[in-house]
Protein backbone atom coordinates (compact mmCIF):
# COMPACT_ATOMS: atom_id res chain seq x y z
CA UNK A 1 0.00 0.00 0.00
CA UNK A 2 3.02 2.17 0.45
CA UNK A 3 4.43 1.78 -2.65
CA UNK A 4 0.87 2.53 -4.31
CA UNK A 5 0.87 6.02 -2.59
CA UNK A 6 3.85 6.80 -3.61
CA UNK A 7 2.79 6.38 -6.76
CA UNK A 8 -0.49 8.13 -6.59
CA UNK A 9 0.74 11.33 -4.27
CA UNK A 10 2.96 12.82 -6.90
CA UNK A 11 0.62 12.76 -9.44
CA UNK A 12 -2.84 14.08 -7.87
CA UNK A 13 -0.03 16.34 -5.74
CA UNK A 14 1.03 18.10 -8.68
CA UNK A 15 -2.94 18.48 -9.70
CA UNK A 16 -3.50 19.99 -6.83
CA UNK A 17 -1.00 22.00 -6.56
CA UNK A 18 -2.37 23.51 -10.06
CA UNK A 19 -6.12 23.56 -8.96
CA UNK A 20 -4.46 25.72 -5.74
CA UNK A 21 -2.68 27.83 -7.68
CA UNK A 22 -5.28 28.75 -9.53
CA UNK A 23 -7.30 28.99 -7.20
CA UNK A 24 -5.31 31.34 -5.29
CA UNK A 25 -5.03 33.42 -8.46
CA UNK A 26 -1.37 32.88 -8.66
CA UNK A 27 -1.93 31.70 -12.10
CA UNK A 28 -4.62 32.35 -14.79
CA UNK A 29 -6.62 30.37 -17.04
CA UNK A 30 -4.46 31.13 -19.60
CA UNK A 31 -1.12 29.66 -17.82
CA UNK A 32 -2.98 26.07 -18.00
CA UNK A 33 -3.99 26.65 -21.72
CA UNK A 34 -0.49 27.39 -22.87
CA UNK A 35 0.64 24.58 -20.82
CA UNK A 36 -1.67 22.06 -22.63
CA UNK A 37 -1.01 22.99 -25.54
CA UNK A 38 2.64 22.36 -25.18
CA UNK A 39 2.42 18.93 -23.68
CA UNK A 40 0.21 18.12 -26.50
CA UNK A 41 1.79 19.64 -29.40
CA UNK A 42 5.90 19.69 -28.04
CA UNK A 43 6.07 17.54 -24.97
CA UNK A 44 3.86 14.19 -25.03
CA UNK A 45 5.28 14.06 -29.06
CA UNK A 46 8.62 14.61 -28.05
CA UNK A 47 8.03 11.22 -25.14
CA UNK A 48 6.45 9.45 -27.89
CA UNK A 49 9.40 9.60 -30.34
CA UNK A 50 12.14 8.67 -27.77
CA UNK A 51 9.74 5.75 -26.91
CA UNK A 52 9.09 4.52 -29.93
CA UNK A 53 12.94 4.85 -31.39
CA UNK A 54 14.19 3.04 -28.68
CA UNK A 55 11.70 0.30 -27.77
CA UNK A 56 11.36 -3.45 -28.72
CA UNK A 57 8.33 -3.68 -30.89
CA UNK A 58 6.27 -6.49 -30.47
CA UNK A 59 6.87 -8.92 -34.01
CA UNK A 60 2.88 -9.64 -34.12
CA UNK A 61 -0.56 -7.12 -34.07
CA UNK A 62 -1.32 -7.37 -30.16
CA UNK A 63 -4.72 -8.59 -30.82
CA UNK A 64 -5.27 -9.70 -27.32
CA UNK A 65 -4.16 -6.22 -26.24
CA UNK A 66 -6.66 -4.38 -28.68
CA UNK A 67 -9.54 -7.22 -28.25
CA UNK A 68 -9.27 -6.41 -24.03
CA UNK A 69 -9.27 -2.68 -24.31
CA UNK A 70 -11.63 -1.54 -27.49
CA UNK A 71 -14.71 -4.32 -25.99
CA UNK A 72 -14.44 -2.95 -23.28
CA UNK A 73 -15.13 0.85 -24.42
CA UNK A 74 -17.44 -0.51 -26.96
CA UNK A 75 -20.04 -1.93 -23.68
CA UNK A 76 -19.43 0.95 -21.36
CA UNK A 77 -19.88 3.86 -24.69
CA UNK A 78 -23.29 1.78 -24.83
CA UNK A 79 -24.09 1.65 -21.65
CA UNK A 80 -23.60 5.36 -21.23
CA UNK A 81 -25.72 6.73 -24.23
CA UNK A 82 -28.66 4.45 -23.02
CA UNK A 83 -28.46 5.47 -19.48
CA UNK A 84 -28.07 9.15 -20.33
CA UNK A 85 -31.11 8.76 -22.76
CA UNK A 86 -33.12 6.60 -21.01
CA UNK A 87 -32.79 7.58 -17.52
CA UNK A 88 -32.39 11.21 -17.73
CA UNK A 89 -33.73 12.09 -20.74
CA UNK A 90 -31.40 13.75 -23.02
CA UNK A 91 -31.28 13.99 -26.44
CA UNK A 92 -29.74 11.33 -29.19
CA UNK A 93 -26.70 13.45 -29.77
CA UNK A 94 -26.14 14.28 -26.11
CA UNK A 95 -26.16 10.31 -25.16
CA UNK A 96 -23.39 9.63 -27.71
CA UNK A 97 -21.27 12.55 -25.76
CA UNK A 98 -22.37 10.86 -22.80
CA UNK A 99 -21.26 7.91 -24.00
CA UNK A 100 -18.00 9.11 -25.41
CA UNK A 101 -17.28 10.75 -22.06
CA UNK A 102 -17.73 7.55 -20.07
CA UNK A 103 -15.03 5.43 -22.44
CA UNK A 104 -12.59 7.90 -23.49
CA UNK A 105 -9.90 8.47 -20.89
CA UNK A 106 -7.54 11.46 -20.37
CA UNK A 107 -4.45 9.57 -21.49
CA UNK A 108 -2.47 12.59 -21.75
CA UNK A 109 -2.50 14.41 -18.85
CA UNK A 110 -3.09 11.70 -16.39
CA UNK A 111 -2.77 8.33 -18.04
CA UNK A 112 0.73 8.63 -19.31
CA UNK A 113 2.13 9.77 -15.84
CA UNK A 114 0.49 7.29 -13.92
CA UNK A 115 1.12 4.48 -15.96
CA UNK A 116 5.21 5.37 -16.51
CA UNK A 117 5.14 5.69 -12.96
CA UNK A 118 3.57 2.46 -11.91
CA UNK A 119 5.44 0.25 -14.67
CA UNK A 120 8.49 2.60 -16.08
CA UNK A 121 9.43 1.78 -19.32
CA UNK A 122 8.68 -1.48 -19.76
CA UNK A 123 4.62 0.13 -19.58
CA UNK A 124 5.55 2.52 -22.36
CA UNK A 125 5.28 0.33 -25.55
CA UNK A 126 1.92 -1.11 -24.96
CA UNK A 127 0.98 2.44 -23.54
CA UNK A 128 1.92 4.74 -26.90
CA UNK A 129 0.75 1.56 -28.95
CA UNK A 130 -2.72 1.91 -27.45
CA UNK A 131 -2.55 5.64 -28.15
CA UNK A 132 -1.59 5.15 -31.45
CA UNK A 133 -4.72 3.82 -31.88
CA UNK A 134 -7.33 5.00 -29.33
CA UNK A 135 -7.25 8.46 -30.21
CA UNK A 136 -7.96 8.34 -33.95
CA UNK A 137 -10.68 5.25 -33.20
CA UNK A 138 -12.60 7.19 -30.18
CA UNK A 139 -12.59 10.67 -31.83
CA UNK A 140 -13.06 9.36 -35.72
CA UNK A 141 -15.93 7.30 -34.20
CA UNK A 142 -17.61 9.85 -31.63
CA UNK A 143 -17.62 12.35 -34.39
CA UNK A 144 -19.33 10.41 -36.95
CA UNK A 145 -22.06 9.55 -34.33
CA UNK A 146 -22.56 12.45 -33.26
CA UNK A 147 -23.12 14.28 -36.56
CA UNK A 148 -24.75 11.09 -38.49
CA UNK A 149 -25.81 11.52 -41.95
CA UNK A 150 -24.12 15.10 -42.06
CA UNK A 151 -20.85 13.61 -41.25
CA UNK A 152 -17.78 15.51 -42.86
CA UNK A 153 -15.52 12.55 -43.65
CA UNK A 154 -12.55 14.79 -45.52
CA UNK A 155 -12.73 17.61 -42.29
CA UNK A 156 -12.60 14.36 -40.32
CA UNK A 157 -9.59 12.83 -41.77
CA UNK A 158 -7.85 16.51 -41.75
CA UNK A 159 -8.12 16.63 -38.01
CA UNK A 160 -6.66 13.39 -37.36
CA UNK A 161 -3.79 14.16 -39.88
CA UNK A 162 -2.66 17.41 -38.10
CA UNK A 163 -3.28 16.04 -34.57
CA UNK A 164 0.14 16.15 -33.01
CA UNK A 165 0.12 13.00 -31.37
CA UNK A 166 -0.48 11.13 -34.48
CA UNK A 167 2.21 13.06 -36.51
CA UNK A 168 4.64 12.45 -33.46
CA UNK A 169 3.46 8.48 -34.04
CA UNK A 170 4.01 8.49 -37.91
CA UNK A 171 7.51 10.67 -37.32
CA UNK A 172 8.82 8.05 -35.17
CA UNK A 173 7.75 4.73 -37.04
CA UNK A 174 9.40 6.75 -40.08
CA UNK A 175 12.46 6.94 -38.34
CA UNK A 176 13.09 3.50 -37.22
CA UNK A 177 11.91 2.91 -41.03
CA UNK A 178 15.03 4.68 -42.10
CA UNK A 179 16.86 3.28 -39.15
CA UNK A 180 17.95 7.05 -38.25
CA UNK A 181 20.71 7.72 -35.62
CA UNK A 182 19.23 9.38 -32.40
CA UNK A 183 22.12 10.61 -30.35
CA UNK A 184 24.16 13.82 -29.52
CA UNK A 185 22.46 17.03 -28.65
CA UNK A 186 19.49 16.40 -30.62
CA UNK A 187 18.73 13.19 -28.35
CA UNK A 188 19.17 15.24 -25.19
CA UNK A 189 16.77 17.55 -26.39
CA UNK A 190 14.05 15.05 -27.01
CA UNK A 191 14.79 13.88 -23.73
CA UNK A 192 14.21 17.28 -22.15
CA UNK A 193 10.84 18.06 -23.84
CA UNK A 194 9.72 14.24 -22.95
CA UNK A 195 10.70 15.16 -19.24
CA UNK A 196 8.46 17.91 -19.20
CA UNK A 197 5.35 16.13 -20.32
CA UNK A 198 4.22 14.63 -16.86
CA UNK A 199 4.40 17.50 -14.59
CA UNK A 200 3.26 20.38 -16.93
CA UNK A 201 0.27 17.53 -17.97
CA UNK A 202 -0.73 17.68 -14.56
CA UNK A 203 -0.30 20.81 -13.40
CA UNK A 204 -2.33 21.97 -16.20
CA UNK A 205 -4.94 19.23 -15.14
CA UNK A 206 -5.17 21.34 -11.85
CA UNK A 207 -6.02 24.68 -13.60
CA UNK A 208 -8.39 23.33 -15.79
CA UNK A 209 -10.27 21.75 -13.23
CA UNK A 210 -10.56 24.51 -11.21
CA UNK A 211 -11.84 25.95 -14.94
CA UNK A 212 -14.63 23.28 -15.51
CA UNK A 213 -16.47 22.92 -11.80
CA UNK A 214 -19.93 21.51 -11.29
CA UNK A 215 -22.01 22.44 -13.82
CA UNK A 216 -24.76 20.77 -13.87
CA UNK A 217 -26.92 17.62 -14.04
CA UNK A 218 -24.78 15.98 -11.16
CA UNK A 219 -26.29 12.62 -11.25
CA UNK A 220 -25.81 11.83 -14.58
CA UNK A 221 -22.11 13.24 -13.85
CA UNK A 222 -21.65 11.03 -11.27
CA UNK A 223 -23.18 7.85 -13.49
CA UNK A 224 -20.10 8.68 -16.25
CA UNK A 225 -17.96 8.72 -13.44
CA UNK A 226 -18.55 5.53 -12.23
CA UNK A 227 -18.74 3.61 -15.52
CA UNK A 228 -15.59 5.44 -16.51
CA UNK A 229 -13.38 4.58 -13.13
CA UNK A 230 -15.34 1.15 -11.96
CA UNK A 231 -17.05 -0.09 -15.30
CA UNK A 232 -14.50 -0.16 -17.52
CA UNK A 233 -11.15 -1.15 -15.56
CA UNK A 234 -13.26 -4.10 -14.17
CA UNK A 235 -14.54 -5.47 -17.77
CA UNK A 236 -10.98 -4.59 -19.07
CA UNK A 237 -9.47 -6.65 -16.13
CA UNK A 238 -11.74 -9.71 -16.95
CA UNK A 239 -10.65 -9.45 -20.72
CA UNK A 240 -7.21 -9.17 -20.12
CA UNK A 241 -6.58 -11.58 -17.60
CA UNK A 242 -9.49 -14.32 -18.31
CA UNK A 243 -10.37 -13.97 -21.98
CA UNK A 244 -7.50 -12.56 -23.67
CA UNK A 245 -3.56 -13.64 -23.78
CA UNK A 246 -0.54 -11.08 -23.32
CA UNK A 247 2.11 -10.13 -20.91
CA UNK A 248 1.28 -9.35 -17.46
CA UNK A 249 2.35 -5.55 -17.70
CA UNK A 250 0.52 -5.19 -20.86
CA UNK A 251 -3.17 -5.97 -18.80
CA UNK A 252 -1.89 -4.22 -16.08
CA UNK A 253 -1.32 -0.96 -18.93
CA UNK A 254 -4.54 -2.05 -20.18
CA UNK A 255 -6.16 -1.87 -16.90
CA UNK A 256 -5.01 1.56 -16.20
CA UNK A 257 -5.15 3.34 -19.16
CA UNK A 258 -9.22 2.20 -18.45
CA UNK A 259 -8.80 3.47 -15.44
CA UNK A 260 -7.89 6.41 -16.14
CA UNK A 261 -10.63 10.05 -15.58
CA UNK A 262 -13.02 11.26 -18.42
CA UNK A 263 -10.75 12.66 -20.91
CA UNK A 264 -10.70 16.29 -22.06
CA UNK A 265 -11.38 15.30 -25.40
CA UNK A 266 -15.26 14.64 -24.39
CA UNK A 267 -15.03 18.65 -23.25
CA UNK A 268 -13.67 19.32 -26.95
CA UNK A 269 -16.26 16.98 -28.80
CA UNK A 270 -19.26 18.93 -26.40
CA UNK A 271 -18.05 22.28 -27.18
CA UNK A 272 -17.48 21.66 -31.03
CA UNK A 273 -21.31 20.20 -31.21
CA UNK A 274 -22.64 22.68 -28.29
CA UNK A 275 -23.93 19.77 -26.49
CA UNK A 276 -23.76 18.10 -23.08
CA UNK A 277 -21.14 20.59 -22.37
CA UNK A 278 -21.87 21.08 -19.00
CA UNK A 279 -22.41 17.35 -17.93
CA UNK A 280 -19.02 16.47 -19.61
CA UNK A 281 -17.10 19.17 -17.72
CA UNK A 282 -18.90 17.92 -14.44
CA UNK A 283 -17.93 14.37 -15.20
CA UNK A 284 -14.19 15.60 -16.14
CA UNK A 285 -13.81 17.25 -12.68
CA UNK A 286 -15.51 14.74 -10.42
CA UNK A 287 -13.86 12.14 -12.59
CA UNK A 288 -10.51 13.68 -11.98
CA UNK A 289 -10.63 14.35 -8.22
CA UNK A 290 -12.41 10.96 -7.09
CA UNK A 291 -9.54 9.28 -9.12
CA UNK A 292 -7.42 9.78 -6.44
CA UNK A 293 -8.87 6.94 -4.57
CA UNK A 294 -10.00 4.47 -7.63
CA UNK A 295 -6.50 5.00 -8.78
CA UNK A 296 -4.82 3.25 -5.95
CA UNK A 297 -7.38 0.48 -5.76
CA UNK A 298 -6.67 -0.40 -9.41
CA UNK A 299 -3.46 0.00 -8.33
CA UNK A 300 -3.59 -2.80 -5.11
CA UNK A 301 -5.47 -4.84 -7.18
CA UNK A 302 -2.87 -5.32 -9.95
CA UNK A 303 -0.46 -5.77 -7.38
CA UNK A 304 1.74 -3.00 -8.91
CA UNK A 305 4.96 -3.20 -6.43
Amino acid sequence: MLHVLTIVLPIFGLIALGFAARLAGVVSDRTGEGLSEFVFTIAVPALVFRTLTAAELPEAQPWGYWGAYFSAVAIVWLLGSLMAVRLFGVTRQEGVVCGFCSAQANTVFVGVPLILEAYGQPGAVPLFLLIAIHLPIMVAIASLLTEGTAANLLRLARQLATNPLILGIAISATWRLLDLPVGGAFKDMVNMLAAAAAPCALFAMGIALKRYGLAQQPRLAATITALKLLVQPALVYVFAFHVFTMPPVWAGVAVLFAASPCGLNAYLLAERYRTAVGVTASAITVSTVLSIATTALWLTVLGVR
